[in-house]
């Protein structure tokens, strides 16, 4: 669950790009731009990341703030879910990645299980949109929604991608070591709720 320094932060910093975004007044640009600022010394001090980088991150963007879109694809074989090895931090996630400008979630879900565990699948439905605050995923600046989105194997077999190394079945008592930052144990066992009752609704929280 957040912090609460990590929760003003992160507000503060979507109401001064949003404020910045529709802004006229040269005073309330500057006082948007204020606000900015707080909240990047907010997760400078109470983070061991740089200010610039922060700033670069955290404190660039422009527009109406929105949440990101995290979308995990959801795949079964034998009764065991579908994990890649993240090169990252070694440890182990439902294929899948940021939403990507130009495709549909379920066409991000293709695209991101066919890159990082090489099989051919096609989407079948959606089971979760989760917020990622309510669940135990190491603190970050950004709100971010994550999709599970289950699909099938059509073709193909597993490989390894650009940034996985290693691709496999897991049991639902015998899952590895996971990528906290990209998905909890309680996520995953939730995934085979699904496949235990097929009519199991899709959760929103």
């Amino acid at each position: 669950m957040e912090t609460k320094w990590l929760e003003w932060a992160k507000h503060i910093q979507a109401i001064a790009q949003t404020g910045l975004t529709y802004a006229k007044d040269v005073y309330d640009i500057e006082r948007y731009e204020e606000l900015r600022h707080i909240s990047v010394d907010i997760l400078t001090n109470y983070t061991t990341v740089s200010k610039e980088k922060i700033s670069l991150l955290f404190a660039s963007e422009i527009g109406y703030a929105t949440p990101k879109v995290d979308i995990r694809g959801v795949v079964f074989r034998d009764n065991k879910i579908l994990l890649v090895r993240e090169k990252g931090d070694g440890a182990w996630a439902l294929p899948g990645g940021w939403g990507d400008i130009g495709y549909s979630p379920s066409e991000v879900a293709v695209k991101e299980i066919k890159e990082e565990s090489g099989f051919d699948v096609t989407p079948t439905r959606l089971l979760a949109v989760l917020d990622k605050k309510f669940h135990n995923h190491p603190p970050e600046p950004y709100h971010v929604y994550k999709f599970f989105i289950q699909c099938e194997i059509i073709g193909s077999e597993a490989v390894t991608g650009i940034e996985t190394s290693a691709v496999e079945f897991f049991a639902h008592d015998d899952l590895p070591p996971l990528s906290l930052e990209r998905n909890t144990i309680q996520q995953v066992k939730t995934m085979f709720q699904f496949l235990e009752d097929p009519t199991k609704e899709t959760i929103i929280d």
